[in-house]
């Protein structure tokens, strides 16, 4: 699991009022969860972040990850470093995409439950625990 720290926590939380609040789709690589989360770290924007996507005509930011190689210098790839330096592992991203990392769903307030991909509420409050989570490590 992401490297606990600061900067990863506040932009998880930051992603998270973006998507409560902005333009949210699932399928949309520049508005789903990983989108929102490269728009807070970086200037990048939702159209560029799909522009990136589709010069390797990926659809899913797992398929992203499972493509990924740090030595490709291949856009989507630059994408996914940025993402690595806050502190967030390749597995990391299909659990975002997939609101799937069973800590972390494990700290949900309420307790245990799964969340449903694509839902904009289930999306933004993954986020939220998950940077509640790393916070309670950096004590």
């Amino acid at each position: 699991m992401a490297k606990s720290n600061q900067l990863l926590i506040n932009k998880l939380r930051e992603a998270a009022e973006n998507i409560t609040s902005g333009d949210y789709m699932w399928g949309h690589p520049g508005k789903c969860n990983c989108g929102h989360l490269v728009q807070a770290i970086t200037p990048m924007n939702s159209k560029d972040i799909y522009q990136t996507a589709q010069r390797q005509k990926l659809d899913e930011w797992s398929e992203f990850a499972n493509d990924y190689c740090p030595a490709s210098g291949m856009p989507v790839d630059n994408m996914i470093d940025t993402l690595l330096d806050i502190g967030l592992e390749v597995d990391d991203i299909p659990h975002l995409e997939y609101l799937s990392n069973k800590k972390i769903l494990k700290a949900l307030p309420g307790g245990f439950r799964y969340l449903q991909k694509g839902n904009r509420e289930d999306a933004a409050e993954y986020m939220q625990t998950w940077a509640n989570v790393l916070e309670e490590e950096l004590v």
